[in-house]
């Protein structure tokens, strides 16, 4: 019998990360692809615009150096990240706490040596600035820069810090120490609840679970309320103990630009629009139907749905991200700043070009904050009042330069929550995506490693690979 025509062995919908790193593990492994986008460009929800010299992103997602992904995805060897200081700044009662590593000290082992010293620090101690992360996670792929802030350091204080006295603090240098060295698959095994309900288990003063706990949470996991799976919320403290917060040079973009721009060219397609799959093949309102031997899902899990209606829609948490410049950049270096007394609408800010110099003009300050669950009315005073208060100075003459409200920007985790949903639905038809792992971004490149892995499992070394024809350029009849 004559075999079929194929366009390419397997057709990927969806451009996002999910979808091109999966792209770059077949192509490596000899498999052709075409990469199918519905919008007019790649990256999906990971986009950054671009205003009078500024790149600001959609959606303010945190990153972390001790995400295994982003060293073992093929085409992010150029990965560029721009770490904040070490650990979180604080605001409560009317001062800056820092919370830290000593500069240098990349893990867990600097943030019990940093609340150690916190505790007997005199008040008024400038706190360790940001520099070059060390050890492991500057030998690891991607190149791990230092920001380039060199704005003065709040000071640190000892009474009426957010994470308590002395005792308190060494007792939590010591849980993270310990969380950052616990296996993964004990921390899945834990009992599971909301993590605000489960963080009451963790031994630690309540004035350390409200004043540092509940706000570092809110930003790693994009849920005030803290509904989250506990396990999923252990998961992101274990990488903010071994790791370090950061951002990619060049805005959120430049993970899928970097996966797209090192595809073989004419992998990726955009403005195609695939209104049916099936297991071998995909029909789109531009070109007809495309012939594989293989289709995967890697759109988000609403888009995933419409074209398999068996699929569940999580919940989202919506996130807005408000952009400001000034004149003067407010004086807490290249620190995320956390509202320890949750008296606002914002999440988390920060002085972005400090960490990032190549996201503003030079000399022009760029601050990002970002803002969780459904926004306020009056969203702009809002936020200036909130981080007049947060900065400790006037906003009133503060650009806003845009604003990005994202309705279903990160996949709700609530208990029971499956880390690991399958990504293979039958031979021939997967699905990978931040909904299948966790809402992240290390969630969406392991369930595209994930999903890769069973694609070429089903095909097998025995089932010869085709070469890859040309995309349609008119409507199939």
């Amino acid at each position: 019998m004559l075999e079929p025509a194929y366009q390419a062995d397997v057709v990927i919908v969806g451009a996002g990360v999910a979808g091109l790193s999966a792209a770059h593990r077949l192509t490596s492994a000899g498999v052709t692809v075409a990469v199918l986008e519905a919008a007019p460009w790649a990256g999906g929800r990971m986009s950054t615009e671009k205003v009078d010299g500024f790149r600001l992103d959609r959606i303010g997602q945190l990153l972390s150096t001790a995400y295994p992904e982003l060293r073992l995805t093929p085409g992010l060897d150029g990965l560029v990240l721009r770490p904040f200081a070490p650990g979180v700044l604080l605001h409560g009662d009317g001062r800056h706490h820092r919370v830290d590593a000593p500069a240098g000290a990349g893990g867990a082992r600097g943030a019990l040596h940093a609340v150690r010293a916190l505790a007997s620090a005199p008040r008024g101690m400038p706190g360790a600035r940001g520099g070059p992360v060390a050890g492991a996670a500057s030998r690891r792929k991607f190149r791990v820069l230092s920001g380039a802030g060199q704005g003065a350091a709040p000071r640190v204080a000892r009474a009426g810090a957010p994470i308590g006295g002395a005792v308190d603090q060494a007792r939590l240098g010591a849980a993270l120490t310990r969380l950052a060295n616990v296996p993964v698959d004990r921390l899945l095994a834990r009992p599971e609840l909301p993590a605000g309900q489960a963080l009451a288990a963790r031994g630690l003063p309540a004035r350390t679970i409200d004043g540092f706990l509940r706000p570092l949470l809110a930003a790693l996991l994009c849920d005030p309320a803290l509904t989250t799976s506990s396990r999923c919320a252990d998961l992101a403290l274990r990488a903010f103990a071994a790791g370090r917060l950061c951002v990619p040079e060049g805005g959120a973009e430049m993970l899928p630009e970097l996966l797209a721009r090192t595809l073989p060219a004419g992998t990726v397609h955009t403005g195609v629009r695939v209104t049916s799959v099936a297991t071998t093949s995909v029909t789109t309102a531009e070109h007809g139907e495309f012939r594989c031997r293989a289709v995967l899902l890697a759109t988000d899990a609403r888009a995933a749905a419409e074209l398999l209606p068996g699929l569940r829609v999580p919940d989202f948490h919506p996130v807005t991200v408000v952009h400001h410049t000034t004149d003067e950049p407010p004086r807490t270096g290249s620190a995320l700043l956390l509202d320890a007394d949750r008296g606002g609408p914002v999440a988390h800010t920060a002085v972005i070009s400090e960490v990032d110099p190549s996201r503003a003009p030079a000399g022009r300050v760029l601050v990002s904050s970002t803002v969780l669950g459904p926004p306020p009315p009056d969203l702009d005073t809002a936020v200036r009042t909130h981080l007049a208060r947060l900065y400790g100075t006037s906003t009133r003459a503060w650009e806003t330069l845009a604003v990005h409200h994202t309705r279903e920007a990160v996949p709700a985790m609530r208990p029971p929550h499956d880390l690991r949903r399958p990504v293979r639905l039958l031979a021939g038809l997967y699905v990978c995506g931040d909904h299948r792992d966790t809402s992240t971004v290390q969630g969406a490149l392991h369930s595209a490693h994930r999903a890769t892995t069973a694609i070429l499992r089903d095909l097998g070394s025995a089932v010869p690979m085709h070469r890859a024809d040309p995309v349609p350029t008119t409507r199939a009849a």
